[in-house]
């Protein structure tokens, strides 16, 4: 209970700040960009898709002397799962004929709302994810989903008994502040913003769940409602308007390459964007500046 409860309340006089890239393993780009961002950025973790189609790349590039902590990015939509056949036959898009999983988060937060997913499928399957990632030698330092689809608490309760059972200590914790004075100047993430405002109020039983698991988590995420559009100004309000405690910043670089193209992403331009934000000494200069710690995700642990 007490390793849980720190996971909150780790030094609460500090600001901290993990920044962790997603979509590690998505192209070769994006794998080369996330390690520019570690390497002469602020990127300190990332997560990694067992499915993504450059894994072997990025387990090339993971490396276990860097200060970079790599996690698993579980994939449950949008996808190919890593285990075949019947062993997760609910959580296919029955209209792919690919054995495919759903290539939205609509239809399938519908499905598993309304019990239409089984739990143990579940459980299977991101055993499966994380087990890919540990057999190719990575210590695996904590989960998150693509599309954060264990906001839904149907995801969220397999998702923990399988990072228990393979001994994952950290999750990310999908809520937190959302502050409408930030996004006042950018009117196309005002619907990003109502619709992560409704979710917010999964938070509490979100954070119950993971004290009873018994593992670690942050105060929350910053920069979800602005994905796809960040830029200098939302950063630099976000770190400043930033409390106290220890909170995910979640960024996406890459590079807006050929390879890119032939995946299905609204994600293009703004993974360059990003990387040069992430790399830019002026962004180094206002944490410094504001006083923020960054940490990763083995440092929870």
């Amino acid at each position: 209970m007490l390793r849980a409860e720190c996971s909150w309340l780790l030094d609460c006089r500090l600001r901290r700040l993990i920044v962790n890239a997603d979509d590690f393993g998505l192209t070769r780009g994006v794998n080369r960009a996330i390690v520019e961002a570690s390497s002469d950025g602020i990127v300190t973790s990332s997560t990694l898709m067992a499915n993504g189609q450059a894994f072997e790349d990025a387990i090339a590039h993971a490396n276990p002397a860097s200060r970079l902590s790599v996690g698993c990015h579980v994939v449950l939509v949008d996808g190919s799962p890593v285990l075949g056949g019947r062993q997760a036959s609910t959580l296919f898009d029955k209209k792919a004929h690919d054995g495919r999983f759903y290539g939205g988060l609509g239809a399938f937060a519908w499905r598993a709302v309304s019990g239409r997913v089984d739990a143990d499928e579940i459980e299977a399957e991101v055993t499966a994810q994380i087990r890919k990632l540990q057999s190719a030698g990575l210590a695996v330092s904590h989960l998150d989903t693509h599309k954060h689809t264990h906001i839904l608490p149907q995801v969220l309760r397999p998702l923990l008994r399988a990072a228990r059972a393979c001994g994952v200590p950290a999750v990310r914790n999908p809520f937190g502040p959302v502050r409408f004075s930030i996004l006042a100047k950018n009117p196309s993430l005002w619907k990003r913003y109502s619709q992560v405002t409704v979710l917010n109020r999964l938070g509490g039983r979100f954070r119950n769940s993971v004290t009873d698991a018994g593992m670690l988590t942050t105060d929350g995420t910053v920069g979800i409602v602005s994905t796809g559009a960040m830029d200098d100004y939302l950063f630099a309000s976000i770190v400043e308007s930033l409390p106290e405690g220890t909170w995910e910043f979640v960024c996406h670089p890459g590079y807006n390459d050929a390879e890119l193209d032939r995946i299905q992403t609204r994600l293009r331009e703004s993974r360059a964007l990003e990387l040069q934000l992430l790399t830019s000494p002026k962004t180094l200069e206002l944490l410094a500046r504001s006083g923020i710690q960054l940490i990763s995700y083995r440092d929870l642990a």
